[in-house]
């Protein structure tokens, strides 16, 4: 076991937090208030890679391991977790796309993807198909040389401002061996948007419906066999675990470098209440935890770069323990900041609104806690 960034990670790690110092930080509190998600940071994300970051080079990807993605998101949402998020979920439906689909519509679609042209977002969860997900009714009915879905999928990121839909639709009612892929374009006709969500966070990203009504397109759009959609959902989450938990990594230790920072400065019964013992375990504590959910986050995502048979469990335990513990040490900054971390100028409070959703999304974290039960008493 070595615990060593190698000199490449480690340059990788430091060229993604340069950018989040750069481009995102100095920008968040602004596109949280106006509700803007920055089209040119993508572009610009793109060109160090980050768009693509572990799809394959022949369509512009960056080939690299899901460990190093790990080390991008991380530092990436630091400076803000908002479009840091929309950036995991846009590599996910890539990656999906570009290990999957046939090499045809991997040449039409994935060299545009790489290059933040298009914008992809992911469509699994329904109104009545959530932590469930393989209920989902959305229907894919094939009519010739074309495939024509029906249904609604909510709580989507990117709704309405992405370019392309990665969709779970049934073409047979086999449950989740009944489930296929599509890649929908925004502007097919059939395909609209419901209102946009008004959010505790993540406000920087539009939340809504993605709903098809004689939404028609080619049947080359398929993403692999009909029937394989579900595992491909599956896998794509496995993944999707790892960023959502790098986003909680990057979040808390934004907060835990304000709270540092602030309690060096803030005096209280004449000092700094950094010199306070309570104040000084509180720090410890976070610290540690975060040190704690960091570990169990590379662990996950070496595990799956290594095709380890229990990657999945390692995955479910990363998300929900580095989700929980990045909430709580982000709550704690807010709290050592007093009243002052309850002001939007601080910028802890958008992190705690930003940080809640991590427990629910990519399977919330009851779900986790059944993926690692059913683990571990299959063996």
């Amino acid at each position: 076991m070595d615990f060593q960034l190698t000199e490449e990670q480690t340059l990788i790690q430091d060229m993604a937090r340069a950018f989040g110092d750069a481009e995102l930080a100095p920008n968040a509190e602004k596109w949280d208030l106006e509700k803007f998600l920055d089209r040119s940071v993508f572009e610009k994300a793109a060109e160090l890679g980050f768009m693509g970051i572990y799809t394959q080079e022949e369509h512009g990807g960056t080939a690299l391991s899901r460990l190093d993605s790990a080390l991008v998101f991380e530092q990436l949402a630091r400076g803000d977790i908002s479009h840091t998020a929309m950036m995991t979920i846009h590599n996910m439906a890539t990656w999906m796309i570009d290990r999957f689909g046939s090499d045809e519509l991997r040449a039409k679609y994935v060299p545009k993807l790489t290059a933040a042209e298009y914008i992809a977002s992911y469509c699994l969860t329904e109104p009545g198909a959530g932590s469930d997900a393989a209920s989902l009714t959305t229907k894919a009915v094939r009519d010739g040389d074309d495939y024509v879905l029906n249904g609604t999928k909510t709580f989507i990121s990117g709704a309405s401002w992405s370019d392309i839909y990665v969709v779970m639709a049934r073409t047979s009612d086999d449950g989740a061996r009944g489930v296929s892929t599509f890649v929908i374009e925004k502007d097919t006709p059939g395909l609209s948007f419901g209102a946009i969500e008004k959010k505790m966070g993540w406000n920087a990203q539009p939340t809504a419906q993605v709903i098809m009504e004689d939404c028609r397109i080619p049947a080359e759009n398929r993403v692999g066999a009909e029937g394989d959609g579900f595992k491909f959902a599956m896998a794509g989450l496995d993944g999707g675990r790892i960023n959502i938990g790098c986003c909680s990594l990057g979040g808390a230790q934004a907060a835990l470098d304000a709270a540092v920072a602030y309690t060096r400065e803030r005096k209280q019964f004449g000092k700094e209440i950094s010199a306070f013992q309570n104040t000084q375990f509180k720090l410890a504590d976070m610290a540690t935890e975060l040190e704690a959910s960091r570990m169990m986050i590379y662990r996950a995502a070496n595990m799956l770069d290594n095709k380890l048979p229990n990657a999945g469990a390692a995955c479910a335990m990363a998300k929900r323990f580095a989700t929980d513990t990045g909430s709580k040490i982000a709550n704690d900054a807010l709290q050592l900041h007093g009243g002052y971390g309850y002001l939007s100028e601080y910028g802890i409070e958008r992190i705690v609104r930003d940080m809640r959703v991590h427990q629910i999304l990519e399977g919330t974290n009851e779900i986790m806690r059944v993926i690692i039960s059913r683990s571990m008493l299959r063996q």
